[in-house]
Order: C-alpha cells, then structure tokens, then sequence
C-alpha cells in the first residue's frame, strides 16, 4: 500500500507560477511511476505530467511544467509556470506500478485575477 499527499495549490494570478508537492509513504520504490493529473468541474480527469523511478518524465506542457523528484524525502514536485485560467483544477497525485494504482485526494488550483 503506497499513501499520496498532495500539497502547494491555491490561487494564483493568470501568469503567475505553483509549486505542487506529493508525498509518498508506505511502500514506495524506485519501480513506481509518479504522477500528475487534474480534473476540473464536469471535466474529464486529464494527464499532466509523470517522472519513472529511472527519471524519465512525459509532460503535457514541456515549457511551462516541470515535475522533479527527491528520492530522499520520497516527494515528487510539479512546478508549474505561466498559469491560465482554464487550468482551474483539483490537482492529484498518482503512484502506479504494474497494476497497482494508487491517488491522492488532490490539492486545489485556482487561476484568477
């Protein structure tokens, strides 16, 4: 059993940056794939970003996001830049491995002036 907690959203300016953070505990190793995904309201859940244990990272946005991990404190980052509106979301956490899956509740992003 993997438990995910995420932290860093909260309102932002459009243009503005976040850092998101996903905790790991439980039994978290380097086999899992770790990533982001949002989902906002009547909106389907969509990928944003992922990081394998091997550091390889699949992005929906190369320029403006970047997800990064630190091993030591089992926690992986998504920072986030230049925000637009539409990207008003709950953002979750996710921790695969073969066909385990495992989510976090999700922290909550909202651009607006």
């Amino acid at each position: 059993q993997v438990q995910l907690v995420e932290s860093g959203g909260g309102l932002v300016q459009p243009g503005g940056s976040l850092r998101l953070s996903c905790e790991a505990s439980g039994n978290i190793h380097s086999g899992y794939i770790m990533g982001w995904y949002r989902q906002a309201p009547g909106k389907q859940r969509e990928f944003v970003a992922s990081v394998t244990g091997d550091g390889v990272i699949s992005s929906a946005d190369y320029v403006r996001f970047t997800i990064s991990s630190d091993d030591a404190k089992n926690t992986v980052y998504h920072q986030m830049n230049s925000l637009k509106p539409e990207e008003t979301a709950v953002y979750l956490c996710n921790a695969k491995y073969t066909v385990y899956c495992q989510w976090g509740r999700g922290t909550q992003v909202t651009v607006a002036s």
